[in-house]
Formats: structure tokens, C-alpha cells, sequence
């Protein structure tokens, strides 16, 4: 029996000690600020309280610890100090997913308390023990900062402008900034179970036998789930069917990933411990773990080969003869590492039936997606299946694949009964897609004015265990070897191969940081050699209208970049202590495939419009971007009655929200949804048209295909951006400067928070990030170890908007997601090249000066 205070009220509690005080707030008291981002490895931050006057993560706690205490949450705080903390959150666009928001938020209250009117650094040093992957921290302390000066002045904070231009609030945002239930993990269902999973332990062994009994007979376990159970097709995958929801006996792992057996039971715990349980025998073979070893190797990851994709761009003369003709070429060869995405919200899923039909709670990038594969997973037509979006706590690229959906949907599917399947930080970790590793040999040429001749690249990533979007990928490193440059002669290979590592998928920038990296390194290399200048070989070089990128597509409107590298000059000086790189990133999937978006609106009876699209909201705003554009084309005076829903029952199909292209195709399609919604105002108030519906759509069906022999458009638009690094005398990063292209900025904070958020996750690419492997194993699980930055570890970061606008997109509005940390590793390394000289060609670099 343990007694203690929450929020000012007495406590009894009478069960497991060993049980975790945030376990207990989220499951038993419905506290759901406190939120699981590391599963109690005690490094995320997103779980703090305040338990006798002090700052705790209540991860760290065991319930037999609270005896005679006094804890607070954030629901315990007045409602005057928390509304004034969560609207300067959203006033100062610092929450994006909003996953780590609360406890930032928690922080801020205790250090105000202690010191009302800190600096920026005394800030910057209180939040330095919480991790954000989405906002680059920035905004987080002007939201702090702007609190302070609220709650000293006693001042309400207000908010203004609601249409494209403005810095309207995010949707849903003050909800996210205090805590509420938003997320799938705080979810709860009446009569819910909970699965857990049994991984591999092997990267490739014969599986010659699950024994289940042990599982089976633990008190509380419902049933234990293998591949014998799988109904319909057990293979998913977003286009490739390759990736096995269950390994199966008689059968070989690819990865320590692949999934043996999840146990359900009564409640978290029991599934997890069971799951721990099941035996397996097996015959470990030797894993294949080496790209280049794998592309001649008999040992077979899958039946087909290990080779997934070959991407040939091949244009221009023959380029040894090129070579031979230029005033200069130089050679390099590059590497780059498995990273992990490390959003904070773990994944889960929940599945369960709704009016008759399974219905699946999902936090994937593409829902429809998700729909198809759970649909073939289980032998059911996709109309029996409604996948409804819960918006992620952070995705970038890592919740596109089914991870724990299919799990949860074939165990609800049986039982009858909802089920929820949620990985831990380990689980996590093992099974979900990484940044791809690759190799790279880049050869380039130019002339002796600096013109570039002719680029040779030959490219090779590992794309691990599963097919994923690794091919898509190794293809973007393909059209983008050449990065923001113009070069008449390419000569580009680019190859994604199979092996027993972890999968690698998509994530931000979708290989283009990759080949940047090697592209802008070469550059370098090919100044340093013969003498040129570096801001102004790149001006010389730069794309333009009228000029081909390295897929051959010729550029035939708003490009951005030259200006970009023009509003970076003064700050470049000579070139000491600076690095400089250039990027271009495609907005849209382009290359032939179809891209359809589908909205609808719908008037209710209580003056609101329910906005309906298909595309997933995972912290970088499209929700509220809809609703701005849909709020400026109507001439509303706010977008708070607008409404914004994303469910596979609506039928308003959008593809996977990927490649910078929501705010280009959502808004394409709200536009044109509009339109009848618009003509009937002119006649009648918003009260008077309760029931009706207006639906719109955009097709953009008219890029040409990657093998395509004439004039290539590879794809419907391009966002252009110029980073540049700087040092100062000791060598330690003090700013960098991102100028950004990326047509009509629709929302300035989000803008803003998007572009600092790219720069810190690009500056950790280059610095300090990696994923340790060995023989197809991850050699250490600990969250605190991947090198992600903290707050304290941020320069000062200038962004710089340049809104060339984009005649084809609506407002002029191109993506911004993934431009923002392409160009940021390759500016590090020039950075610390110009400083002391030394090639920097391989990631990551680490701290040149800490």
C-alpha cells in the first residue's frame, strides 16, 4: 500500500511496485500529458512531472517509490499559467507533432517558476535534457521566451491571420502543446487486448521450430498469433510484396526485424513477458551483410536476387572522352551511414471492429496504402477495411512501411476484439526502416573557366533485408547525383541491393542528402585543386530556366536557385570558416506515375465545413495548410471552423505523404473543391447550406516516365535552397544561413520550424548520428547513443524564405519538407574542409570543435 499526493489530491496504491509511475499516469489515472517516447531509458524527456518540487522523468520512477510524496502533471497546473504556456507553444509555431511538447512545456513552468525572466541561453541550457526531432528547438525557446513576458506582464496572448501568408495556428496544436490524448498510445477501447512481439534473433537462420507452449500458458494470454494464422497474402509492402508479416517454420530470416509470434493478452505487460517466452529453434546461417559482397554472392536474401534496382541516366557524350577534354577532373569516393528516424512516438496500432467493419486505428504516412495491404494481409476486400488517421508524433519518411498494423488488424480480425500492438524503443528500433547507407564514386570535370564537363558516379546503397521504397530511393540519388548544377554530360549508376541488415526505406530528402553530400564534396575538391572560387563555381554552374538537371529534365520555370546563392554572398567573405552547399529536391513522385488527391467539404448543421483529404499529418502541418488556402479562397475571417478529417471511409483518396508533395496536391485538389462552395456563398450564409457536399480532385497524370526518350518532365515542380555554414575561430559552428525556394510561403512559422528542424537534423547527419551494426546486429539499443543534438547543441540558425512562385501550384506554394536538410552536411564538411584543410568524405564526421 503506497500513499502519496497527485495534484493536490490523496492517493492509494495497492498493486505492483515494480510497475512505472508513467505506466500508472497514462493507464490508471488517465494522465495522458506524460508521454512514452523511450521506454523508460530516461533520455527523451517526454514523460516529466514534478514530484516533490523537482523535475522527474516518471519513467525512471517505480510506483513502491512514491510512498508519503507529492507529484504534479501537467493537468495539475492552474489553467491560467498552462493556457498561457500551450498558446505562446502555438504562437511561436513550436509545436509540430507535439509529441515532446507537454514535457517541454512542464519545463518551462518549472524554470519560469524559479526565474521568471531567463535569457535564451538559460533556456536553451533548461530544455537541453529533452529531445525534439521535428522543430530544431528554436521555436520551442521563443515560445518559452514569449511565456516569460506573458505571465510577467500578465498580458494574453493573441493570435492573427488565418490566411496563405500568415502564421495561423497549427490545427490542433494548443490540444498537442498540453497534452491531450491525441496520439495512438494514449488510445483506449472498451474490452481492448494488447499484443507483443517475438523477433528474430538471428539476421539469417532456418527457423526449425516455434514452440509456443511456454507463451501460451501465462496467466492473462489470450492467444499466440504465427504465420499458419495469416489468411490472405503474408506478404506487404508499399510496392514491392516482399516483406513477411511472420516468418514461418521451415523458412529463413532476412533481418533481426522479421516477426516469429505475437502474443495477445489481457493488458501490456503479460504480452510483452510472454512474448519473451516463445522458443525457437534454429539453424543460424552466416548473414549477408555487405552491398557489394551481396551483388555477386550465392546466398540469395530473396528468390529473385539481391539485386532490387539498377537506375541507369546515361546522356551526352561518351564521358571518357569528356574527361579527356576537360581542363580539370577529379576523383572521390564517399560513404555515408545507417541512420535512424528517431521520432519520438513510438509505433502502434489498433485494430478493432466499428458498425460492422475492421476497423484500424493507423499512424502511416499513407493510409490507403495501409488499407490495401491490411485488406490482402487478411483476404478481404479493401470496402471491409477503413484505416482512420491518428496524426503522428513524427514520421520523416519512417511510418510509410506497415510495421505493427497488419499485427494488430490479424489479431482483431480473429478475436473479435479490439487489439492494440505497440513497440517499444527496442522493437522499434529493430523493425522500422533507416536512412540508406551508400557508396559513392564521383567523378567530375569542368573546363578552365570552371564549367562543369561531364559527372561519372557510380552509386551503391544498402538497402537491407526488404524492398521498402529503397528503389525509388536509389533512383533519386540517380536524377539528383548532380545536385542543383548544371552538367551537359552524365554518366550516372545507381544500385539498391539486398542485404541482412535492417531495411532501409524512405527519409527526408529520399537519397538526395546522399549524393549532395558527394556532389557538393567533389566541388570542393575540384577548387581546391585548380584554384576556384567556391561561391562562384557553384553561381556558374547553377540550375536555371532553360537548363537540365541530371535527369535531363529541362527546367522550365521558377527556379529560385542562383538568387538563393545571391542572398548568401555577403556572408561567405573569403570562404574561411565557411562551407557552402546548394540543393534541388523534387516535389512529387513523378517519373510517369499517376498522383491523385481527392477533398471533399462538407457544411454541418453547426457552421462548420468538414475538410476531407487523404493525406497524413505527422507534425509538418498539410492539415493546417488546407485549411489556410481553403480559408483564403473563401475570404473566412478564421480557420476555426474548419474541420479537418482523414479516414479511408471518406473515399478522398491521397497517396503516401511523401516527397514534399501535400501541400502541392491537397491544395490542388481543396481549390477545386471549392469552387462550388465559394459560388454558393455569394448567395447564401454558411448556416443555409448545412448538408451539402463538395468534392474536388487533382490529377497530376503528365510527367513523363524515367526511361522516357524524348524531352523529360520528371517532375510537377523542384525546391531549390542554398546553406552556408559557419565557424568561428576555434572552429565551432556558430550559425547557418538557410535560404530557401520553395514557392508562396503559406504558413511563416511552420515555414520557419520546418526549414531549423531540417538544418539540426541535417547538422546531426553529418555530425554525430550513426547506427552501429555489426554482422547484421545493432550493437547498442540505447536511444541516448544515436547522436542525436539537443538544444544546447544548436547554433543560430537564419532562415531566409525566397518566394519564387510557382505558376502551376495553388498559391504558388511548392513542398518544403525534405529541401531543408539536404543541402546542411555537405555545408558542414565545407565548413570544416575550409578550415583546416583536411577532406571530409565520410559520415558521420563528429565535432570538429565541441
Amino acid at each position: 500500500m503506497v500513499r502519496f499526493t497527485l495534484n493536490g489530491k490523496d492517493v492509494v496504491y495497492d498493486g505492483d511496485g515494480a510497475r512505472t509511475l508513467l505506466s500508472w499516469l497514462r493507464f490508471s489515472v488517465d494522465m495522458k500529458s506524460v508521454k512514452d517516447g523511450c521506454s523508460g531509458q530516461g533520455t527523451c524527456g517526454a514523460c516529466l512531472v514534478e514530484l516533490d518540487g523537482k523535475p522527474m522523468l516518471s519513467c525512471s520512477v517505480k510506483m513502491s517509490a512514491m510512498e508519503g510524496r507529492t507529484l504534479v502533471t501537467l493537468e495539475g497546473l492552474p489553467e491560467e499559467i498552462r493556457a498561457t504556456l500551450g498558446r505562446a507553444f502555438v504562437a511561436a509555431g513550436a509545436v509540430q507533432c507535439g509529441f515532446c511538447s507537454p514535457g517541454m512545456l512542464f519545463r518551462a513552468k518549472m524554470l519560469l517558476t524559479e526565474n521568471p525572466n531567463p535569457t535564451r541561453a538559460e533556456v536553451t541550457q533548461a530544455i537541453r535534457h529533452h529531445l525534439c526531432r521535428c522543430t530544431g528547438y528554436v521555436k520551442i525557446v521563443d515560445a518559452i521566451m514569449l511565456a516569460a513576458e506573458k505571465l510577467r506582464n500578465q498580458q494574453p496572448i493573441e493570435f492573427s491571420g488565418y490566411g496563405v501568408g500568415s502564421s495561423a495556428p497549427k490545427f490542433e496544436a494548443y490540444e498537442r502543446a498540453i497534452g491531450k490524448p491525441l496520439f495512438i498510445g494514449g488510445m483506449e477501447l472498451p474490452g481492448m487486448l494488447h499484443g507483443g512481439l517475438h523477433f528474430s534473433a538471428h539476421p539469417r537462420a532456418r527457423v526449425l521450430k516455434i514452440d509456443l507452449s511456454k507463451a501460451e500458458a501465462v496467466p492473462g494470454v489470450i492467444r499466440v498469433f504465427t504465420a499458419r494464422d495469416i489468411p490472405g497474402r503474408r506478404q506487404v509492402g508499399q510496392l514491392v510484396k516482399d516483406w513477411d508479416v511472420y516468418i514461418g517454420e521451415g523458412e529463413i530470416t532476412r533481418c533481426i526485424g522479421d516477426v516469429l509470434a505475437c502474443v495477445v493478452a489481457e493488458d501490456k505487460e503479460t504480452a510483452d513477458r510472454a512474448a519473451e517466452l516463445v522458443e525457437v529453434e534454429y539453424e543460424v546461417l552466416e548473414p549477408l551483410t555487405d552491398p557489394f559482397a551481396a551483388m555477386t554472392s550465392d546466398i540469395r536474401v530473396h528468390e529473385g536476387g539481391n539485386i532490387l534496382k539498377e537506375t541507369v541516366i546515361r546522356y551526352g557524350e561518351d564521358i571518357s572522352s569528356v574527361f579527356a577534354k576537360s581542363a580539370h577532373v577529379v576523383t572521390e569516393r564517399f560513404q555515408t551511414q545507417f541512420i535512424e528516424h528517431a521520432y519520438l512516438e513510438l509505433e502502434n496500432s489498433i485494430a478493432g471492429y466499428e458498425d460492422g467493419k475492421l476497423t484500424v486505428y493507423s499512424q502511416g504516412q499513407g493510409i490507403y496504402g495501409d488499407r490495401q495491404q491490411i485488406a490482402d494481409l487478411l483476404g478481404l476486400d479493401v470496402k471491409d477495411v477503413n484505416v482512420k488517421l491518428v496524426p503522428a508524433g513524427g514520421a520523416f519518411g519512417g511510418k510509410e512501411d506497415l510495421t505493427c498494423q497488419g499485427h494488430a488488424a490479424l489479431a482483431a480480425y480473429h478475436l473479435q476484439r479490439p487489439v492494440k500492438v505497440k513497440l517499444d524503443r527496442n522493437g522499434s528500433i529493430r523493425m522500422s526502416v533507416k536512412r540508406h547507407p551508400m557508396t559513392m564514386e564521383y567523378t567530375l570535370g569542368c573546363d578552365e573557366e570552371g564549367r562543369f564537363t561531364g559527372l561519372l558516379a557510380r552509386i551503391v546503397g544498402d538497402t537491407g533485408a526488404y524492398a521498402s521504397v529503397g528503389g525509388p530511393v536509389m533512383e533519386r540519388a540517380a536524377t539528383h547525383a548532380g545536385g542543383a548544377y548544371h552538367i551537359p554530360n552524365i554518366d550516372v549508376e545507381s544500385t539498391a541491393v539486398y542485404t541482412n541488415n535492417v531495411p532501409a526505406g524512405a527519409m527526408r530528402g529520399f537519397g538526395v542528402n546522399q549524393v549532395t553530400f558527394a556532389i557538393e564534396g567533389v566541388i570542393d575538391e575540384l577548387c581546391a585543386r585548380a584554384g576556384f572560387d567556391r561561391w562562384q563555381i557553384r553561381y556558374l554552374n547553377a540550375l536555371d530556366q532553360g537548363l537540365k538537371t541530371t535527369s535531363g529534365h529541362r527546367l522550365r520555370k521558377a527556379v529560385g536557385l542562383k538568387k538563393t546563392l545571391e542572398l548568401v554572398k555577403d556572408a561567405y567573405g573569403d570562404g574561411h570558416g565557411v562551407g557552402l552547399a546548394c540543393g534541388i529536391k523534387n516535389c512529387g513522385l513523378g517519373n510517369g506515375i499517376p498522383e491523385l488527391s481527392q477533398v471533399r467539404l462538407e457544411v454541418t448543421a453547426d457552421g462548420m465545413i468538414k475538410l476531407f483529404h487523404g493525406w497524413s499529418e505527422m507534425g509538418q502541418g498539410v492539415d493546417t495548410v488546407v485549411q489556410q488556402m481553403l480559408c483564403e479562397y473563401l475570404g473566412l475571417a478564421t480557420t476555426d471552423c474548419i474541420k479537418v478529417i482523414v479516414m479511408t471511409d471518406s473515399e478522398t483518396k491521397g497517396g503516401s505523404t511523401t516527397a514534399s508533395r501535400g501541400t502541392f496536391l491537397a491544395g490542388k485538389a481543396v481549390l477545386e473543391a471549392a469552387k462550388g462552395l465559394k459560388k454558393d456563398l455569394e448567395r447564401h450564409p454558411l448556416s443555409e447550406l448545412a448538408g451539402r457536399t463538395y468534392d474536388g480532385s487533382y490529377l497530376c497524370d503528365w510527367t513523363t516516365p524515367a526511361d522516357f526518350d524524348g524531352e523529360v518532365i520528371s517532375h510537377f515542380a523542384y525546391s531549390f535552397a542554398t546553406q552556408l555554414v559557419k565557424l568561428d575561430d576555434e572552429g565551432a559552428i556558430v550559425k547557418v544561413r538557410a535560404v530557401h525556394d520553395s514557392g508562396t510561403v503559406v504558413n511563416r512559422k511552420l515555414f520557419e520550424g520546418q526549414i531549423e528542424g531540417g538544418v539540426v537534423m541535417g547538422m546531426g547527419y553529418a555530425l554525430t548520428e550513426d547506427l552501429p551494426m555489426e554482422d547484421g546486429r545493432i550493437t547498442d539499443y540505447s536511444f541516448r547513443k544515436l547522436g542525436l543534438l539537443r538544444a544546447n547543441e544548436v547554433p543560430e540558425i537564419e532562415v531566409v524564405p525566397l518566394e519564387i512562385y510557382d505558376e502551376d501550384a495553388p498559391f504558388g506554394a511548392k513542398g518544403v519538407g525534405e529541401i531543408c536538410c539536404i543541402p546542411t552536411a555537405a555545408a558542414v564538411a565545407g565548413a570544416y574542409r575550409s578550415f583546416d584543410g583536411k577532406k571530409r568524405t565520410k559520415l558521420p564526421m563528429g565535432w570538429l570543435k565541441k
